[in-house]
C-alpha cells in the first residue's frame, strides 16, 4: 500500500472546482474567495459552517434555535436572525418559502470546501477505508482493474462512481495474418497490454498461409513495439524493395491496423451505481432535475469535458452545481482526483453526488482510491 498523506487531500482546497485549467484563474478566484471569507467577522464564520454542517446531516432548514444549540454561541435569537440577513444578503444563505430556517447556496458550500472543511487526520477510520479500497481492487488486468475502481467509488461513496479511462496505446506487440477465404484475410493485433484487435481485410489477390506468414514475420520484426503511424511512415521507403502482392498486403494491414487502433485510443467513461441517485432526495424529488440528471450520464460529453479539465489539475477536485459551469445541476456536486501510471497521469476518477453530502468523508475515499488505483496500474 503507497503512503498517504494528509496534506495531499488538503493542499489543494484553495483551488478545487474551477471551471477551467487556468492557474492563474485559480488563485484569483480562490484569493477572492478567501477575501470575502476574511470579512465575515468571527461569529458569522461560525455560525454560516454551523448552519452547512447541520444541513448537511438532517438536510432541513436551518432555524435561529438550531444555531443556537449547535454553534456553541451564547447568542440571543434576535442577534442569530441579524447575522442571518446579513449572510442572506452576501448569498451564502437563502430561506425557502416554505420555511422560516435557512439553506446554504453553493456559493456558501464552496467557502465551506475551501476554506472551512478539515478532512480528519490520517487514523484508524482513514486506514480502514484504505483498506477496504485494496482489498476490492484486486489484482487483475488494467482494464479490470479501471472498472472495478467505478464500483469501489459507487459502494462506499452510496453515490456514482465514474472513471475516465486511459487512452489505450496505438502501438503494436505483434500482428499474425489468418486466411479465412479467398481475398479475404484476418489481422490479428496484440498491443503491449495484451489486448487484442481483429480486423477483415480484403485484398487484391489470393495469398498463400507461407505467403500471410512471411508478411506478418516482416512486420513484427522491422516495426514491432511501433504504431501503426510510424510504421506507415517507414513502410514508404521500403515498399518499393518488396514484392507488388506483398507491398499491398502491408498497405492495407498497416491502414487496417491503424483504424483499428485509432477506435480503442479514444478515452471512455465508466459509470457505476447511478441507481444510487434515485434514493438521494435532492436529486430524485423533482422529475425534471431527475430528467436532467439521467441526461448528463447519457449524453456523457459534460462529464468527459469536467474530468479532462480534472486530469490538468492536482490533487482533489471539488466542483459545485450552480458554482461551476462544468456542472449543469445547482443540487449535484462532483469530486474528482486524476490516477497515474509510473508517474504520469493517465485519467481521472471521481464520485457523483448531491451538492449536500459529507465532503469530509466523500474526499478520502476518492483521493485513496486514486492513490492505490494508480500503484496498482503501476505494478502492470
Amino acid at each position: 500500500m503507497p503512503p498517504l498523506h494528509h496534506k495531499s487531500m488538503t493542499a489543494t482546497i484553495g483551488t478545487r472546482g474551477l471551471a477551467g485549467p487556468s492557474g492563474f484563474a485559480a488563485r484569483r478566484a480562490c484569493t477572492f474567495r478567501v477575501t470575502i471569507f476574511a470579512m465575515l467577522d468571527q461569529r458569522a464564520q461560525t455560525l454560516l459552517k454551523t448552519l452547512i454542517e447541520r444541513y448537511i446531516a438532517d438536510g432541513q432548514p436551518v432555524g435561529s434555535r438550531t444555531l443556537s444549540r449547535y454553534s456553541g454561541l451564547d447568542l440571543s435569537p434576535a442577534t442569530i436572525r441579524n447575522a442571518m440577513a446579513d449572510l442572506e444578503a452576501l448569498g451564502f444563505v437563502a430561506s425557502p418559502h416554505t420555511s422560516a430556517g435557512r439553506v446554504p447556496t453553493p456559493r456558501a458550500y464552496r467557502l465551506f470546501v475551501d476554506t472551512m472543511l478539515t478532512v480528519s487526520p490520517l487514523g484508524d477510520a482513514v486506514h480502514q477505508l484504505a483498506s477496504q479500497v485494496q482489498t476490492r481492487l484486486q489484482p487483475a488486468g488494467p482494464q479490470q482493474l479501471v472498472a472495478s475502481a467505478a464500483e469501489v467509488l459507487s459502494n462506499l461513496s452510496q453515490f456514482a462512481g465514474v472513471v475516465l479511462t486511459p487512452r489505450r496505446s496505438q502501438i503494436f506487440r505483434q500482428i499474425e495474418f489468418l486466411r479465412l477465404s479467398e481475398k479475404r484475410v484476418l489481422l490479428i493485433i496484440v498491443t503491449p497490454d495484451g489486448d487484442v484487435q481483429n480486423r477483415i481485410i480484403l485484398t487484391e489477390k489470393d495469398h498463400s498461409p507461407a505467403q500471410l506468414v512471411e508478411a506478418a514475420n516482416y512486420l513484427n520484426a522491422h516495426f514491432g513495439g511501433q504504431s501503426f503511424d510510424e510504421v506507415r511512415a517507414s513502410l514508404r521507403g521500403e515498399l518499393d524493395a518488396l514484392r507488388s502482392d506483398m507491398s499491398a498486403l502491408m498497405q492495407a494491414a498497416v491502414q487496417a491496423g491503424s483504424d483499428a487502433m485509432a477506435d480503442t485510443s479514444r478515452e471512455s467513461l465508466l459509470i457505476s451505481g447511478e441507481r444510487n441517485l434515485l434514493g438521494v432526495e435532492d436529486l430524485s424529488s423533482n422529475m425534471a432535475r431527475l430528467r436532467k440528471l439521467f441526461d448528463v450520464f447519457e449524453s456523457k460529453t459534460g462529464l468527459l469535458q469536467l474530468l479532462d479539465v480534472s486530469s490538468r489539475a492536482q490533487g482533489v477536485q471539488i466542483f459545485i452545481g450552480g458554482e461551476s459551469s462544468l456542472v449543469p445541476i445547482e443540487e449535484m456536486t462532483v469530486i474528482t482526483a486524476p490516477y497515474e501510471v509510473d508517474g504520469e497521469v493517465v485519467g481521472t476518477l471521481g464520485v457523483i453526488g448531491p451538492t449536500r453530502m459529507a465532503y469530509e468523508r466523500v474526499i478520502p475515499i476518492v483521493d485513496i482510491t486514486a492513490k492505490l488505483l494508480s500503484s496498482a496500474l503501476s505494478q502492470h
